[in-house]
């Protein structure tokens, strides 16, 4: 099933990267987002002064199938009739409105992007965990806590799965990787060295890749068989990089746990009873010594 948003996102997002014929289309569509859903793409390029052959390349650059799926999301967007507004935290401002603002920054970035993620990526991702006989995840900085996530949500459904955050640890593991494992590379900016660099020895070894970073382009995604993305929506002024960045991964986290899941569902109910079983247990031992 398609996805039916967040085509505005993904041309405000994009347009600044974009060569300049493209660029001009997604400037004349954000500008005209109504009126841009009801054209083909010949109509568009010549609104634009460009062409229908830049229409169909700027489908791509955004990784969407064509002009179609890009009018269903942006109509999408349209219906939703959402105005969020990014609002940065204030000097002494009310408990209740830093509350506020970051609970709602928070929702907007999990909403925008669920809107991202791609359900062929997703399915594909899904299938190489599901395969994988070890799963490798790497970050660094803020990025290392959905990698760490991540290796405690597939260790308790008996899924062979080791975090790493140091780049000589990562690439000492990695370098025996074949291609039954899977390397998890994990990125906000997507350009971070040490991730990019452990894909690229990944890659060497023949191993399945996958990469987590915000939407668009990027170093580590241009290294991975499999991309997922979240929202590049900014960060505040403080904590920047590790606020809703961290969200929005730990959201792609759980949906790709929760996907993997459904697909072994009794398997992994039985998993997840045991080791419930046995924390409970040590719980009850400790309980005791007291």
């Amino acid at each position: 099933m398609s996805r039916t948003n967040a085509g505005i996102f993904m041309l405000n997002e994009m347009k600044d990267k974009l060569p300049p014929s493209e660029k001009k289309i997604a400037e004349y569509i954000l500008e005209h987002p109504e009126k841009a859903i009801g054209m083909t793409a010949t109509d568009l390029g010549q609104e634009s002064q460009t062409s229908s052959a830049a229409v169909i390349r700027l489908c791509k650059s955004l990784n969407l199938k064509g002009f179609q799926e890009l009018k269903l999301r942006i109509a999408g967007d349209l219906q939703r009739n959402e105005v969020v507004e990014f609002r940065d935290i204030e000097p002494n401002e009310p408990v209740s409105s830093t509350i506020a603002k970051v609970t709602s920054h928070s929702l907007q970035t999990i909403q925008e992007t669920g809107d991202l993620l791609d359900t062929n990526e997703l399915n594909e991702a899904v299938d190489v965990l599901l395969n994988s006989k070890r799963v490798y995840l790497f970050g660094v900085g803020a990025s290392s806590i959905p990698a760490i996530d991540a290796e405690q949500k597939l260790l308790r459904i008996n899924k062979s799965a080791s975090a790493f955050t140091d780049l000589h640890m990562g690439a000492t593991a990695v370098a025996n990787a074949d291609e039954d494992d899977v390397v998890f590379g994990i990125s906000f900016s997507g350009e971070t060295h040490e991730v990019a660099k452990i894909l690229e020895i990944a890659n060497n070894q023949g191993a399945k890749t996958i990469s987590l970073t915000r939407y668009g382009s990027s170093t580590v995604a241009e290294q991975a068989d499999i991309s997922l993305f979240t929202s590049a929506t900014k960060e505040a002024t403080f904590r920047s990089g590790a606020t809703s960045s961290r969200m929005a991964q730990l959201h792609v986290i759980d949906v790709l746990f929760m996907c993997v899941a459904s697909r072994s569902y009794n398997q992994t109910v039985n998993y997840l009873d045991s080791t419930r079983g046995a924390i409970e247990s040590l719980s009850e031992k400790v309980k005791k010594k007291k």
